[in-house]
C-alpha cells in the first residue's frame, strides 16, 4: 500500500509540473468522443478518451504489481 501511494503521489506531481503541456493535448476530443450541442444544451460524453485512459492505468497497474 505504501509503495502504491508514493507513486500515485509521484504521477501527481508529474501532472502538475506538465500540466501546461498536457492541456494542449486533444483528450476529450479523441474520434470516438461524444459530443453533442444544440441550443441551451450541450452533451459530451468522452468514450474513447476513457477506453485510452483505462488500457494505460491497467497496463500500468499490471506492470507495478508484476514485480
Amino acid at each position: 500500500m505504501q509503495r502504491l501511494l508514493i507513486v500515485f503521489g509521484l504521477l501527481l506531481v508529474a501532472v502538475g509540473l506538465l500540466w501546461s503541456w498536457l492541456a494542449k493535448l486533444p483528450w476529450g476530443r479523441l474520434p470516438g468522443d461524444i459530443s453533442i450541442e444544440r441550443e441551451g444544451f450541450s452533451f459530451h460524453f468522452p468514450l474513447m478518451t476513457s477506453l485510452v485512459v483505462s488500457v494505460v492505468v491497467s497496463l500500468l497497474m499490471w506492470w507495478f504489481w508484476r514485480k
